[in-house]
């Protein structure tokens, strides 16, 4: 959110120094949108079901627990970045750090789950897991 933020103060600044410019007028918007869509990551367990929500819930995916196989805490690499990417790990939902649970579905998919506490997700997943069979 901060280089989002920096980058929506920087275009005010500049918008307001050299005058209307239609390229920063049109950014602005844009990093608003990026701020509003991806400011917090939401994880929720229940209902047999994982849900990952990004800022509003507008942007979200979801996993039946009984198709995960496993989870276990892992670290990103700083070049994975923020936001949905594509990892040589599979795809990566994050909004900071490097810390992140990976979880292996049944189907061999893998996804990682950007969070700061990821030894208490990690075992959170694994209990309803268990749960489930």
């Amino acid at each position: 959110m901060v280089p989002l933020a920096f980058g929506v103060i920087l275009l005010s600044i500049l918008v307001g120094t050299v005058g209307p410019h239609p390229a920063p007028i049109a950014a602005i918007p844009v990093f608003l949108a990026g701020i509003v869509l991806f400011y917090c990551l939401t994880v929720e367990i229940g209902d047999n079901l994982l849900e990952i929500r990004f800022g509003t819930g507008l942007i979200r995916k979801s996993f039946e627990i009984k198709d995960i196989e496993r989870a276990y805490p892992v670290r990103n690499r700083w070049y994975y970045g923020w936001g949905i990417r594509l990892t040589p790990h599979g795809w990566l939902f994050n909004i900071s750090g490097l810390d992140a649970v990976e979880i292996v579905l049944t189907s061999g998919k893998r996804y990682r789950i950007g969070t700061d506490e990821p030894e208490r997700l990690a075992e959170e997943i694994t209990g309803a897991i268990r749960q489930a069979k």
